[in-house]
């Protein structure tokens, strides 16, 4: 069986063909321009099915997209302005009659975990959340060996845990999100106020493994409110992992042992002792991955 498989993404969708035992065939980005609007989206997603239609011969269409998606129904149930007028529309339905294959559509970070579980860090293991660091920060909660989605599709949605309670405006109309200080975006956010240039996330990190003191000053902060984020939620689900995804994973060790050593201050000590920190195995391939595993179990 070959799958087309599509991640929908507040930066990029990217695209793939992955057949049943995961392996790519073919893999590809292109920007999302989401504040084109949800029409510009989705015309683009049918796009990238005809593409791949086109080139392979294919048995189903696996989604992964950012927003709370009600996986039964294939619908966008919420999404912030970070995909605007993203919210209601009927994507599997839109795809399937433009397509007249099958369609299984899931969020994004539930997609990264499933992805993890099956072919990554988090194989065999039963209890884990996976956290996406990206435009925003993305959770999925993965307990006793299944996905966790809550009564409406909407759980794991850590980025808007309130961090600092009448802090910056956040996308999703509240104030003080933690995606507004541990995302990428903040990050990025942060490099460009303090060294007034155009520096890519790649190219800081470079600075911190050279042990730049402003580097380092402006990365031990950021790691701080990240860390501050996690702690709560090792408190609350005691989970033997912590998988981190989304582009920023790619930076690797100096950022697994980062979060490691400020992470261990901050949890009691029996929570310490049942959890690891990993990196997702896939990096951005992880939820095209998951996509695709959830079409193939569903």
């Amino acid at each position: 069986m070959r799958l087309a498989v599509i991640d929908i993404g507040g930066t990029f969708i990217k695209y793939a063909i992955i057949n049943q035992e995961g392996l790519f065939l073919f893999h590809g980005s292109v920007p999302t321009e989401a504040l084109n609007g949800s029409r510009n989206l989705v015309a683009k997603v049918l796009g990238l099915c005809d593409q791949m239609m086109e080139g392979f011969e294919i048995e189903g269409i696996a989604i992964s997209s950012a927003g709370q998606i009600d996986a039964m129904r294939g619908v966008v149930v919420f999404a912030t302005d970070n995909l605007p007028g993203y919210t209601g529309t009927r994507l599997a339905e839109l795809v399937s009659d433009h397509t007249g294959l099958p369609v299984r559509i899931e969020n994004d970070v539930n997609c990264t975990a499933l992805g993890e579980s099956w072919k990554g860090a988090a194989r065999g293991v039963r209890n884990f959340l996976c956290v996406t660091i990206g435009t925003g920060v993305g959770g999925a909660l993965f307990l006793n060996g299944r996905l966790y989605t809550g009564a409406g599709f909407s759980a794991g949605e850590i980025g808007h845990m309130i961090l600092y309670p009448n802090g910056r405006n956040c996308t999703c109309g509240s104030r003080g999100c933690y995606e507004q200080y541990a995302s990428s975006s903040a990050l990025q956010r942060l490099i460009s106020e303090e060294f007034r240039e155009q520096m890519s996330i790649r190219e800081f990190f470079e600075l911190v493994k050279s042990k730049d003191s402003k580097a380092l000053f402006l990365f031990e902060g950021w790691i701080d409110d990240l860390t501050t984020g996690l702690q709560s939620l090792v408190h609350l689900f005691n989970p033997e992992m912590i998988v981190i995804g989304g582009g920023i994973s790619a930076q690797g060790n100096v950022l697994q042992e980062a979060i490691e050593s400020s992470l261990k201050k901050k949890i009691m000590p029996n929570h310490q002792k049942h959890l690891q920190i990993k990196m997702a195995e896939h990096d951005n391939k992880s939820n095209l991955l998951g996509a695709a595993k959830n079409f193939l179990e569903n």
